[in-house]
């Protein structure tokens, strides 16, 4: 709303004289925005889906099989969670190099489809489901995978959208492994996009905030939407703030 004098003024001027949304119309024009708010989208998106699908298997089966060593294997995933992205991300760049990923959307989507959240999350949702409910399947001639597909999923609804949100909302503001392994104008998220507007000498910082302001308003309509689901979901998959 303001131009970059009075969002430089001391003492700070909360309110502007003048509204000016021609700062968005610039935002626009001085950079691909379009392109960068796609590639999040992309990214985004891709993350969220293969990421959802791949925690609930191991969720699933870490609650209903049972195999020797379950509960140590459980445990050492969880241990992961304590692990700082910080220090994973030089051997995880060693990886996408020897691929050949790098500058490519597969080492912005690879990297991240395991999550030890999301099983932990989905395995304590599917704790919560009635084991009857699998006996009578099982008696009716079900398989391990149909029992999955057909009785697991759909119950697990509010818990695959809660989970989604996260890693929807993860991806979407992740900004320094992008920055790592993207090189091209054409693939940056919109995170290292914004960027652009942080040069040598000076920063266009009426800009950046616009731009910023327009990268949270996807998450914001995103979350109003599924808020419904993500209270139900956190409520009945045992999680507490």
């Amino acid at each position: 709303m303001k131009n970059l004098e009075e969002v430089s003024e001391i003492p700070i001027r909360w309110i502007p004289e003048t509204f000016r949304f021609s700062n968005y119309v610039e935002v626009f024009q001085s950079i691909p925005m379009g392109r960068f708010i796609l590639n999040s989208f992309f990214v985004a998106i891709s993350v969220t889906v293969l990421a959802i699908i791949v925690s609930s298997l191991a969720a699933y089966a870490f609650a209903r099989l049972n195999f020797k060593g379950k509960s140590t294997l459980f445990l050492c995933f969880l241990t992961t969670m304590m692990i700082p992205q910080q220090v994973t991300m030089i051997p995880n760049f060693l990886i996408m190099k020897e691929f050949g990923w790098l500058n490519t959307y597969n080492a912005l989507i690879f990297p991240h489809l395991f999550t030890a959240f999301g099983v932990f999350m989905l395995r304590q949702f599917f704790l919560s489901i009635p084991v009857e409910l699998e006996e009578a399947a099982r008696i009716d001639g079900c398989s391990r995978f149909r029992i999955y597909w057909n009785i697991m999923i759909p119950l697990a609804k509010p818990a695959f959208v809660t989970l989604g949100v996260f890693l929807f909302l993860g991806e979407w503001n992740s900004f320094l492994w992008p920055l790592i392994v993207i090189d091209s104008v054409n693939l940056q998220p919109i995170q290292v996009g914004l960027r652009t507007f942080q040069g040598e000498f000076t920063t266009h910082w009426h800009l950046m905030m616009a731009g910023a302001l327009i990268a949270e308003l996807p998450v914001l309509l995103f979350y109003v939407f599924c808020q419904r689901y993500i209270i139900e979901g956190i409520a009945t998959s045992g999680i507490k703030g």
